[in-house]
């Protein structure tokens, strides 16, 4: 360079060098500094773009491969890496479109292949990105990265066993490649191999203890198993690293593992601006037509017999079909079990968009003109944020699905009520609040009970004795939470405790757990996944649900309400910690919510001790049942319309979103 100070090439060699070891600020300045030297050197403009796309500039990549193929069309490398960056911005058609001119120029440019398989899966097209990761896997035998990419498309097409062998080749290929690592302890998590999850999460983490998002995933993985060592400083390491704003983990272990709202908001904004940042490329929205019904679109995965639906399918067949349009977009699996018949026909219009991207789903959205976009799902398994992004909808709210804040500038809105989340809790929600006057929860009372007795003996249950139960998750049992449980048990003689059967290694480990508190293992019975009718049956063999916290039962609370078994819980400070109070508070049970977890066990002892007060709980309960708000789903839908009415209103008149307060 200081021999050669008139010429690009030896800055434009150090600048690859730098680009080479990961430092892409000094390599920047080497093409930078080559450019003022030669402003149409094709090479360097094309170098400047890889650059800034990799510190998160896509825009002014863009510019720069433009640049570089007016000067040189031929260059095959701008037109591929001008794909890599136009599928940043969610242009995948014109990202697809330059891999193509990439190929017609080189059909050997193995990178053309890689990518456009990426782009076309993200676009819906699975099976042609499938075909095109094949090809480039034949063209190039020893391409780790086809084989890690055709893994991930494969993985979307529910073909298991293949992408499986796809990811092992791509290891085997290229043992340091962390990413198809990441993929296949994914696979395996969920496909419910969760050993072969959490040993793959820790291989990684050997090789780069910052790998995105890991921490918090890898810790989630170990609470689905109930394996508890190190949890106390493991929990506070990654509340530690989501304050100072690293990448640890994505939004949904935060909500089932962390007390504070604080950590939460932070976690989802970390994770959310990363991933799934606003992007302005469909434009600003168009004028509402005041004349028209309300359009609400209702986004998720789960309008098949799933606990989203088992909440929900009322309302929309409640909604006011004089004043609401409602249409589904449905973009989980193909089902054709009742519950997917039943929602399907309540909607007005009901729309599989599982293989369209994001971006055409949003754009879907606009031109039917939908005035509310309301996202069932959040940050949960089968999400879809990325709709949200392009601005779907003038207003865009979070609703059910996902227990918190979603941290997003473009959610409007969060559907709660004052109990879940009090005032002084505002600050930690991105989103305007809607208060309902009862519970935020939907529910719906055509869930129905199974006519089955089920005795204790076909459930596995002893034949006398007060039965605790827990049907959550068991990753929502914390050692806090079995800390109070094992403390209950050994003060009501002959009592045990009825979980959910996740898997046998958190059975075993919860046993184990269970015996180092002076508790006898066999205390806690294990019950199987049954049909929900059936799930509610067996209901009727249990004395008192005990909740857990800091992630509390949401649907199994109201399955239990529902099916006339009392809940006992203890609320936190975050929304999901809260989720049964407020169910509780709408049916007219506040004496079964606990102001600390010493008040939980008292309570939950003196209950077992003293039948007829539990008695009396219970014939509350039932009276309660049907006339108390929880379960009047013609009520509660009227509150949502009007909130929804609220809300168009200040869009019409100009006004940004503003927290409602619904009577």
């Amino acid at each position: 360079i200081s021999l050669a100070p008139q010429q690009a090439k030896p800055l434009i060699e150090r600048g690859m060098l730098w680009m080479a070891l990961a430092q892409f600020e000094p390599a920047l300045n080497d093409f930078n500094e080559a450019l003022e030297r030669e402003p149409e050197n094709p090479e360097a403009l094309c170098n400047r773009g890889t650059c800034l796309q990799k510190l998160g500039r896509p825009g002014a990549a863009i510019d720069d491969f433009k640049r570089a193929i007016a000067i040189k069309p031929t260059l095959s490398a701008a037109h591929c890496n001008l794909g890599i960056s136009l599928k940043t911005t969610g242009e995948l058609s014109a990202a697809i479109l330059a891999y193509d001119t990439a190929l017609s120029i080189n059909p050997n440019l193995i990178e053309a292949y890689c990518n456009k398989g990426v782009a076309q899966k993200e676009s819906g097209l699975v099976e042609e990105a499938i075909a095109t990761l094949n090809q480039g896997v034949r063209l190039q035998p020893d391409h780790a990265e086809s084989h890690g990419n055709l893994g991930v498309v494969l993985q979307k097409a529910k073909r298991f066993d293949a992408a499986i062998t796809s990811y092992n080749r791509a290891i085997e290929l290229k043992p340091t490649y962390l990413d198809a690592h990441y993929n296949l302890a994914l696979l395996h998590q969920e496909l419910k191999q969760l050993d072969a999850a959490l040993t793959g999460y820790e291989h990684i983490l050997k090789i780069d203890p910052n790998y995105e998002y890991l921490p918090g995933t890898r810790l989630h993985t170990k609470m689905r198993l109930c394996d508890w060592l190190d949890h106390e400083a493991e929990l506070a390491d990654l509340s530690t690293k989501i304050m100072d704003n690293a990448k640890a983990s994505p939004g949904f272990p935060v909500v089932t593992l962390s007390h504070s709202a604080a950590v939460q908001r932070r976690a989802v904004e970390t994770w959310v601006n990363d991933k799934y940042p606003y992007n302005s490329q469909l434009g600003p929205m168009p004028k509402r037509v005041k004349s028209k019904k309300i359009r609400i679109g209702y986004y998720s995965a789960d309008f098949y017999n799933h606990a989203t639906s088992y909440l929900m399918a009322e309302l929309f067949e409640q909604h006011n079909q004089d004043e609401f349009e409602i249409i589904g977009f449905s973009f989980g699996p193909a089902s054709h079990d009742g519950m997917a018949k039943r929602i399907s026909e309540a909607f007005s219009d009901f729309i599989d968009v599982r293989a369209e991207s994001d971006i055409a789903i949003a754009r879907l959205s606009r031109q039917l003109d939908v005035d509310i976009a309301v996202d069932l799902k959040g940050f949960t398994q089968g999400q879809r944020v990325g709709i949200f992004s392009y601005r779907a909808a003038p207003i865009q709210v979070n609703y059910l699905g996902y227990p918190g804040t979603m941290g997003a500038s473009y959610m409007d809105y969060i559907i709660a009520d004052r109990n879940l989340i009090p005032e002084c809790s505002q600050p930690h929600y991105s989103e305007k609040i809607v208060y309902l006057p009862d519970s935020y929860q939907a529910n719906d009372r055509k869930r129905s009970i199974s006519e089955k007795q089920f005795t204790r003996d076909e459930v596995g249950l002893p034949p006398e004795g007060f039965i605790y139960c827990c049907f959550n998750n068991n990753y929502k049992i914390t050692p806090s939470m079995l800390d109070s449980w094992a403390r209950i048990l050994n003060a009501v003689d002959g009592s045990v405790l009825w979980l959910l059967q996740d898997n046998l290694e958190a059975e075993k480990n919860l046993r184990r757990e269970a015996a180092r508190r002076g508790l006898y293992p066999q205390r806690l019975i294990f019950g199987e996944r049954l049909d929900l009718p059936d799930h509610l049956a067996r209901h009727r063999l249990a004395n008192l649900f005990l909740d857990t916290l800091p992630c509390n039962a949401h649907t199994t609370a109201s399955d239990a309400l529902w099916a006339g078994l009392p809940v006992l819980t203890c609320p936190g400070e975050t929304f999901a910690s809260r989720v049964a109070s407020s169910l509780l508070c709408a049916i007219k049970l506040p004496e079964l919510i606990a102001t600390s977890l010493q008040d939980y066990e008292d309570i939950a002892i003196r209950l077992a001790r003293d039948p007829a007060s539990l008695d009396a709980l219970k014939m509350k309960l039932d009276a309660n049942r049907l006339v108390a708000p929880l379960f009047d789903t013609k009520r509660y839908t009227g509150k949502l319309e009007d909130a929804y009415r609220i809300m168009i209103q200040r869009e019409i008149s100009d006004r940004p979103p503003a927290h409602i307060d619904i009577h």
